[in-house]
């Protein structure tokens, strides 16, 4: 799948004032309220092709041109901010929750009576604003777990001694840890170079960590409390964080003070060239692997196990599922112009021949009717699709929308690679996240 729920949308309270300041310039700026035209500002550098391919195809079909425009990585809000003040300002642009919302409130368009909000599959999908008006729809619901290589774990299940003679056998992370300290230790019989492929912890290319790893104490924090947000937390999972995270460090291809070094493409490509039987990332990822130059990975090979991290009764969980992103229509851009915004978002999303080429070019699921039977073709999309429909195990859900903001997420990657680095010990990870959480919160509620 080439959308990936990353980093890139960063949130902090500035926004809020930029955006405030910008309201009142770029009313009606954006083109004539005649035909009107689309202007999406893209997030995901890899999926600006096929979203190019996507607006070209509608612009043959309708006329109206629709203009792509990707910020580079990790630079989103801040291409949005400039990107609004200017006279043609986007009329499609992307939310990152409940977060990114409460910075562009001003802008986000009521999307509740729209044609294509009315075709979603489940409602409760869709981004709420104010009085519970419907203010960003989701592109795509996506997964994420640990990649595995049959093929690797198949060699390993049958050597003597193995901890495990069969994947369905690795449940929980006591079991995931004895398999993988034992494959780590018979890496060079199983020819590769680490159990896991690198742990990224570049700037910007911690998100796995930062975000996706760190939404899982918070995730059972939540559910314990059952609620969906707290301005305070605890981290009372912050021991089994720390479990799973070193389990990774210390049974990788790299040494851990070599990971704030790497990237995701390494990380991707030490998968892809089979150096690594396993690695942390979503569905999005098979096109990571895929492209990769000398990929060895089979299709049929490439599989999801859930994260494990210690906690009572996480045999029955599955995946995690959700979405982080959501699409909006400017409030803010010339009224014909928002027409035709939300005109191209209907055919999209509910008109056959849009949801299918999106379907190909995006490998997306999306919850929405038209979709219904566009099944993903890549491995990793159907695997997330059967996770969707299974009624034995529960999904680990997305609560890392709600994080303080970007800057929270950014300061605990640096943590977290401080850590690995052995210039820090874990207690610093812990304070800094429950310290900096509950400051930023207070602070976004005062403001």
């Amino acid at each position: 799948m080439r959308l990936i729920s990353r980093r890139s949308m960063l949130g902090g309270t500035a926004a809020i004032a930029v955006a405030a300041t910008l309201a009142a310039c770029s009313k009606g700026s954006s083109g004539s309220d005649g035909a009107g035209g689309v202007y999406f500002l893209n997030f995901k550098p890899e999926s600006e092709q096929a979203f190019k391919d996507i607006a070209a195809a509608y612009t043959k079909k309708t006329g109206v041109n629709v203009k792509v425009v990707t910020a580079a990585s990790g630079t989103y809000e801040q291409t949005l901010k400039s990107e609004v003040a200017k006279s043609n300002p986007p009329t499609l642009f992307n939310l990152n929750g409940p977060v990114g919302y409460g910075n562009w409130k001003d802008y986000a368009s009521d999307l509740s009576d729209a044609d294509f909000t009315k075709q979603m599959t489940d409602t409760s999908l869709a981004l709420k604003g104010d009085e519970d008006k419907v203010v960003g729809v989701p592109l795509a619901i996506e997964g994420y777990g640990i990649i595995y290589n049959a093929a690797i774990l198949k060699k390993y299940f049958a050597m003597e001694g193995a901890k495990a003679t069969a994947v369905d056998q690795i449940k929980g992370f006591d079991k995931l840890k004895e398999v993988v300290e034992d494959m780590q230790a018979k890496k060079a019989d199983l020819g590769i170079e680490g159990v896991f492929a690198a742990t990224s912890l570049s700037p910007g290319e911690d998100w796995r960590w930062q975000t996706h790893l760190a939404n899982y104490p918070v995730y059972y924090e939540y559910r314990d409390a059952k609620v969906d947000d707290l301005d305070e937390v605890k981290l009372t999972y912050s021991d089994n964080y720390k479990k799973i995270f070193d389990l990774y460090l210390n049974n990788s291809t790299i040494k851990p003070t070599e990971a704030s070094a790497k990237t995701v493409t390494d990380s991707m490509a030490d998968f892809a060239l089979g150096k690594a039987a396993m690695v942390q990332n979503g569905n999005w990822g098979w096109s990571q692997i895929s492209e990769v130059s000398g990929n060895t990975v089979k299709a049929e090979d490439v599989h999801f196990l859930p994260i494990y991290v210690g906690v009572s009764g996480e045999d029955k969980s599955n995946i995690a599922i959700g979405t982080e992103n959501y699409l909006t229509i400017n409030s803010q851009a010339a009224e014909g112009d928002q027409k035709a915004t939300k005109d191209f978002l209907t055919w999209l999303f509910t008109d056959a021949e849009g949801s299918k080429l999106a379907a190909e070019k995006l490998s997306i699921i999306a919850p929405y009717k038209a979709y219904a039977e566009l099944a993903p073709a890549d491995p990793l999309g159907k695997e997330v699709a059967a996770a969707i429909t299974n009624k034995d195990l529960t999904p680990v859900k997305w609560v890392f929308p709600t994080f303080p903001s970007q800057d929270f997420k950014d300061q605990l990657g640096q943590h977290l690679a401080q850590y690995a680095s052995g210039s820090a010990d874990w207690a610093k990870v812990k304070d800094f996240f429950v310290t900096t959480w509950a400051s930023e919160k207070k602070s976004a509620k005062e403001s």
